[in-house]
């Protein structure tokens, strides 16, 4: 009788050798939330100082949805990895809501490398990988430029080779 291999635990790290999104995203994230949410709070400031004393109530109630938005988007960045195993692609999202996507090489369509304005001028893309089910797809935001296209053209390789083989 032979002995199975011990269930790989894509969550220890001592395992899986996992690459972390760029920490520039945390900053191009903030940037973002900060766009919203300052003339919000900007507009709320203003009717409180000259037209109502009560628009203070929601002045401070943005100013610290903008700070908790802050401190959240260092800690959602923080936990966002990728690992590519000999099969699959890994990608995991999140500290209290976890998200674990496998995505097996043979089943990957086409990959994509995008990047808006923020992205592009902190030189960073996503990677999004598509499927045939949208479930089983995925995105790697935050990553630097060069690796983003390394990955699309490793992926897109790997994809087309496994899909050869069904």
């Amino acid at each position: 009788m032979t002995e199975q291999p011990p269930a790989l635990d894509l969550y220890d790290d001592g395992a899986v050798r996992w690459a972390w999104v760029d920490p520039g995203l945390a900053g191009v994230r903030r940037v973002a939330t900060s766009v919203v949410l300052a003339p919000l709070t900007l507009a709320a400031v203003v009717v409180a100082a000259t037209v109502w004393r009560w628009a203070a109530v929601p002045a401070v109630v943005l100013l610290l949805l903008w700070a908790w938005a802050w401190w959240l988007v260092g800690r959602q960045v923080s936990a966002m990895s990728y690992a590519e195993l000999p099969d699959e692609l890994v990608i995991r999202k999140g500290r209290i809501f976890r998200t674990l996507v496998t995505i097996p090489y043979g089943r990957i369509q086409y990959v994509d490398v995008e990047a808006g304005p923020l992205l592009r001028r902190a030189g960073l893309a996503e990677v999004e990988v598509h499927t045939a089910n949208p479930q089983s797809a995925g995105s790697i935001p935050g990553l630097p430029e060069p690796v983003a296209h390394q990955l699309r053209e490793s992926l897109s390789s790997l994809g087309e080779s496994r899909r050869a083989g069904l």
